[in-house]
């Protein structure tokens, strides 16, 4: 992580974080879900995983996310987190909390596994089923927070701020409280994959404003969860966006994007290394400089790359 952060300093491109989708089957249909579209029929086995891995370690990764579609459905999950050296990394795992069960929790827990983030689209167990699109939904994730703070991993709330539900920032926080979470992740809904067609119903610089006065009146308090509001974490006050210079993903066939919400991709780790599809995608026009906010916020950025993209197009393109 020092080193990372050295490197970043001296305005060298490193992927301190790298997430990777496992899987791309799910039990839910999320109206917001920014990996739809990302699907294959032939998943990366668990060597090609670890290996990737081990690849993105090579290169400066320190945090890493297995990611979805719903990470627990893959039986050898246990197994590939056993095999990734949690003293060079940090690892952790997105999920819904569906097959999160108490032993599957302790079985990552004993393979190294340091944190899982649990979606939670609202603390109304009607309306969260309702945005993941599956009756039962709300008690899986309860249940798999519950697993996962029995097992001993940190156990953070990922939150997905839209304009719908920005206003219940502090129901969020008060059920994160009540269950003993450690953290509550906040991050925003973008125009992607299943929400592709709602770029007015994202939020404004004014919600990321309302967003950093929420973290920081949190984490100024003492005990509860702690907050990060990763539209002003990665905002101009802070880092900046993260895609395609501190952060990169693998979608479940192996195309290497500059986050998990860019549907472009730059290589495949079938095909090519790491290395030389991270130097490729430094190379391109977009993520040659640092940019301030979300790319995917950007109306220039969406236009060039994104509006361009035939509708039945196979996700992600391939950049050249």
């Amino acid at each position: 992580m020092i080193s990372a952060e050295i490197a970043s300093i001296m305005k060298k491109r490193v992927p301190d974080q790298f997430s990777i989708a496992i899987t791309d089957r799910c039990p839910n249909r999320c109206i917001h879900c920014g990996a739809d579209g990302f699907v294959t029929d032939k998943e990366l086995t668990a060597d090609q995983i670890v290996n990737t891995i081990e690849q993105a370690i090579d290169l400066g990764s320190y945090l890493i996310s297995f990611d979805g579609g719903e990470t627990m459905v893959r039986n050898d999950i246990v197994e590939i987190a056993q095999r990734v050296d949690s003293q060079k990394t940090i690892n952790t795992c997105f999920t819904s909390g569906f097959g999160l069960t108490q032993k599957r929790a302790q079985d990552l827990k004993n393979a190294g596994m340091y944190a899982m983030r649990i979606s939670i689209d609202s603390p109304e167990e009607e309306e969260h089923d309702r945005i993941r699109g599956r009756k039962g939904a709300f008690r899986d994730a309860i249940e798999g927070i519950k697993n996962s703070l029995d097992a001993g991993m940190l156990t953070d709330m990922f939150v997905v701020i839209s304009p719908d539900n920005i206003d219940q920032l502090e129901d969020f926080y008060g059920m994160a409280e009540s269950m003993g979470m450690h953290e509550m992740s906040i991050y925003e809904i973008i125009a992607v994959g299943r929400w592709l067609e709602h770029e007015d119903e994202v939020i404004t610089k004014k919600d990321v404003k309302h967003l950093e006065k929420f973290q920081k009146n949190k984490n100024h308090m003492n005990g509860g969860p702690r907050v990060t509001a990763f539209p002003y974490f990665m905002g101009p006050e802070m880092f900046g966006c993260f895609a395609g210079r501190r952060w990169m993903h693998v979608t479940p066939a192996g195309e290497v994007i500059p986050c998990a919400y860019t549907p472009l991709s730059f290589g495949n780790v079938k095909e090519e290394s790491l290395a030389d599809i991270w130097k490729h995608m430094g190379k391109h026009t977009a993520y040659r400089s640092n940019a301030e906010y979300c790319m995917m916020r950007s109306p220039s950025f969406r236009e060039r790359y994104i509006h361009t993209i035939p509708k039945d197009a196979k996700l992600p393109i391939r950049i050249k």
